[in-house]
């Protein structure tokens, strides 16, 4: 919690040495830029040594810099506005290659993804889709475009999908309105988390239906009433997330699903291909 966080270094900072003192004073003021400075950038502001700022780490109970690091960067990147974001970016970014900075931050998500998505939770989301009556698809803002994308291959393989989509809460929630025990409601939220999404996962789960959330991380406020979470490293990047590791975890889905259904999936995609190339639905290529 931010507030626990502020407490202890407050309830501390007549401890603290000199140079640790104007660690906590710039944390205090500038949590948005200190969460995602290096202890040796962090220091450099401060006018004190990389050393200093890691033992004022550990002095607050940490094993080192990182997980220090860590835990402001939870607490903080909910709370960064647009504006906020884009100097925190500048900042970090510096003189550096923009482009490659954002490719390398994109591949290192993915990275870490992989190595922490828990593959029983795809499992048991894969049962609980194969076996829903309807499959709602929720997601708002920039998570709108991942469930559009979730929408248009499921719809080719299930016949019961329904996309929850609208501006207003009150229509989103009447497009849910007999959802039930044996329906399955996917919802999408990323940060900065939208309370659209989670307002319906939340009526859905009251409704009884079965509630599958991609999300960053199983306390997020829609993974909190998820009956299965599915976890995707979210990055910040200026104004925007990175959606990588997230449509790689949805990709993970689709293909998982099109397994324990190959042969109604290769009939479904013969079909399709009858059908595109009936009506020229591609260019066709030389």
């Amino acid at each position: 919690m931010a507030s626990d966080f502020f407490s202890v270094i407050r309830s501390r900072i007549q401890t603290f040495s000199k140079g640790q003192k104007r660690i906590a004073e710039y944390i205090l003021s500038n949590y948005d830029k200190a969460a995602f400075m290096t202890a040796s950038k962090l220091g450099q502001t401060v006018s004190v040594s990389e050393s200093t700022v890691v033992r004022f780490a550990v002095e607050l109970g940490f094993d080192g810099y990182p997980e220090m690091q860590k835990a402001l960067q939870e607490m903080v990147r909910n709370k960064l506005t647009s504006v906020q974001r884009i100097e925190v970016t500048n900042g970090r970014l510096g003189n550096q290659d923009a482009v490659s900075s954002v490719l390398q931050g994109d591949i290192n998500a993915i990275r870490m993804t992989g190595e922490s998505l828990d593959r029983g939770e795809i499992a048991r989301s894969v049962e609980a889709i194969l076996a829903a009556r309807n499959i709602y698809i929720v997601g708002v803002r920039s998570s709108a475009a991942l469930a559009a994308y979730l929408n248009f291959y499921f719809r080719n393989i299930f016949e019961n999908v329904r996309l929850i989509s609208s501006t207003a809460t009150s229509e989103m929630l009447e497009q849910l309105l007999r959802v039930g025990p044996q329906d399955v409601v996917i919802g999408i939220s990323l940060p900065r988390y939208s309370s659209r999404t989670v307002k319906l996962v939340q009526y859905a789960r009251e409704s009884g239906a079965t509630v599958i959330v991609i999300t960053d991380k199983p306390e997020a406020p829609a993974g909190k009433v998820a009956d299965h979470v599915l976890c995707a490293t979210s990055n910040m990047i200026s104004v925007v997330d990175s959606l990588v590791a997230p449509m790689s975890v949805i990709n993970a889905l689709i293909v998982s699903v099109c397994l324990r259904q190959e042969l109604h999936v290769e009939k479904v995609y013969e079909d399709l291909e009858h059908l595109w190339d009936e009506y020229d639905a591609f260019e066709r290529v030389e």
